[in-house]
């Protein structure tokens, strides 16, 4: 079952003062147009992280080719193979470090999850997602993190999107919430296992992004040891 929000009109890409803050559960905030301020400073810096960490399409345990590309950066980076998924300190796939987080990251994460009742939020961890029209990502819970204590932030960039937003269980109701560029998703607390995954992207043209959707995930994954391990 879904139920879709209305689209409220759009933060204007050149301006912040219009964004809004919309409640979606109890610890789950959407911040309209929060991340507009810092749109050129988070474009320049990502393309930094991707020179150094290409995107690529992963592959489930289960052998399937991930639709969504991506990349990281943080002290620990997302990945998904055979073994499983998991966070690594080392890129697989150039055997270095992830890319530092840029500051602007950081900064854009704390402000967005304070806004959002979670104060002192530091991640350690960015998901780099781009969707192409056509790529989508089924419902999941983000379960491979150490502490649930802390939340989620997803920034939206680029083409829209339709958010799912799911319950506990995966067969609860699921919410159906547009997503434009600049828009700050926020979930923790009573919300952070919830359900949740994006429809598959329709084709358009965005000026930031060209034909794509990009997604920064922000997280707090857990330290690492001597070995290069998770804590």
């Amino acid at each position: 079952m879904t139920a879709t929000m209305p689209l409220f009109e759009a933060a204007d890409d050149a301006g912040a003062g219009a964004a809004s803050r919309e409640l979606l559960a109890p610890g789950a905030v959407l911040l309209r147009g929060h991340a507009l301020p810092r749109q050129d400073a988070l474009l320049a810096a990502l393309q930094a992280v991707l020179a150094s960490a290409p995107l690529r399409h992963l592959i489930t345990p289960g052998g399937y080719r991930m639709s969504v590309a991506m990349s990281n950066c943080g002290a620990l980076g997302w990945v998904s193979d055979a073994e499983g998924y998991r966070y690594t300190a080392l890129d697989p796939q150039t055997g270095r470090p992830w890319p530092s987080m840029p500051a602007c990251f950081l900064a854009l994460a704390g402000e967005a999850a304070a806004q959002a009742g979670f104060d002192g939020f530091e991640p350690d961890a960015c998901l780099v997602n781009r969707y192409e029209p056509g790529a989508r990502l089924t419902l999941h819970q983000d379960r491979n993190e150490r502490d649930f204590s802390q939340p989620i932030v997803s920034v939206s960039l680029g083409l829209p999107a339709i958010f799912l937003f799911g319950g506990l269980r995966r067969a609860d109701k699921t919410l159906r919430v547009p997503l434009a560029h600049g828009d700050v998703v926020v979930w923790g607390g009573p919300a952070r296992l919830r359900y949740h995954g994006v429809s598959a992207l329709k084709d358009g043209q965005h000026p930031s992004t060209g034909g794509c959707r990009i997604n920064l995930t922000l997280r707090k994954a857990g330290g690492i040891d001597s070995t290069g391990a998770r804590r």
